[in-house]
């Protein structure tokens, strides 16, 4: 069982590199011609991919092989009013040279489109720029040639109640493009679609679940993760890449829902308990405020906690 670990968008690390800048709508519309509104959106987006390059690179200097690229990453690409935004001519050569990076260093980067993404919302226009804005992130896996990209999408509203809001879910689902759902992976959330709920939307759909620990810490279902965790594996079953697992702390203990700077040890060693009857890779994203700082911590705390257990690399765990 090998276990990568991984984390979300910022290397705290790597000072003064971000890849989400942004350009306001409210900025942009300032500025006074076409030429210099197009200027302003490539000048940032440029920067963008050429921090998120130096990050990934950061990454596969110290063998982080698992790691979530900023939603932010190319400002307004959705916005419904700015037209002939056509970044993805603009930096075609830009994307493909970070998926080259990607794939000959074996890496694997995923997505997590923003929350504002409800694809069964009862509102039809928050349907629509939903789809919209999947596609924008479709597109950045397209455009890198990297085919193993998953987007991580949560179910949504439980509008009419949570049967029919399961209802509009799959309706909706079934009706977006394939070169969207072939992306997706399911998440429980820490408010509404418990991780029994959710596995069962991903049976219907047929699509991978990822596992959120803290979002079944505070949102449970009526059984426990140890009678789930088999079944949840399995949606990844014919899948090229292995399990996806999210893991934060609670900031302030119990079920505070809001994440703690660094992961703590003994709810790490708890998931790992949790799946290591299974002898399964998977990776293991952290979602803690401290970002790549959070590894090395987690990883410095293991080795202390867990002695006997072995380390391929910087990063990789093997049980």
């Amino acid at each position: 069982m090998r276990i990568h670990i991984g984390y979300v968008a910022i290397a705290l690390k790597l000072p003064k590199i971000t890849s989400s800048s942004t350009v306001t709508y409210t900025h942009y519309q300032k500025l006074t011609s076409e030429e210099d509104k197009i200027s302003k959106l490539k000048k940032v987006t440029l920067s963008n991919l050429d921090d998120l390059y130096t990050i990934l690179q950061y990454n596969i200097d110290r063998n982080i092989h698992f790691y979530r690229i900023t939603s932010k990453l190319v400002p307004l690409a959705t916005h419904p009013q700015i037209e002939h935004w056509d970044y993805r001519r603009y930096f075609k050569v830009d994307f493909e040279r970070i998926g080259k990076l990607v794939k000959e260093n074996g890496m694997r980067v995923d997505t997590h489109p923003d929350q504002f993404n409800v694809l069964n919302s009862i509102q039809e226009s928050v349907v629509e720029a939903t789809i919209r804005d999947l596609w924008y992130h479709t597109h950045i896996f397209e455009d890198m040639k990297y085919p193993e990209g998953k987007m991580v999408l949560h179910i949504g509203s439980s509008q009419g109640g949570k049967d029919q809001a399961i209802n509009r879910f799959v309706q909706n689902f079934e009706k977006a493009p394939r070169e969207i759902t072939s992306r997706l992976i399911l998440e429980n959330d820490d408010k509404t679609f418990t991780t029994k709920e959710v596995l069962e939307i991903c049976k219907m759909v047929k699509t991978p679940m990822v596992l959120d620990v803290h979002h079944d810490l505070c949102n449970p279902s009526e059984i426990g993760l140890e009678k789930m965790i088999e079944d949840i594996f399995s949606t990844w079953d014919g899948q090229t890449l292995p399990p996806k697992v999210h893991i934060s702390s609670p900031k302030e203990g119990g079920t505070d829902r809001k994440h703690a700077d660094y992961v703590n040890v003994d709810d790490f060693i708890r998931l790992v308990e949790l799946m290591r009857p299974l002898n399964r890779d998977v990776d293991v994203m952290l979602e803690a405020k401290q970002k790549d700082l959070a590894v090395w911590k987690l990883v410095a705390d293991l080795k202390v906690r867990r002695k006997e257990w072995q380390w391929v690399d910087e990063t990789t765990l093997e049980i």
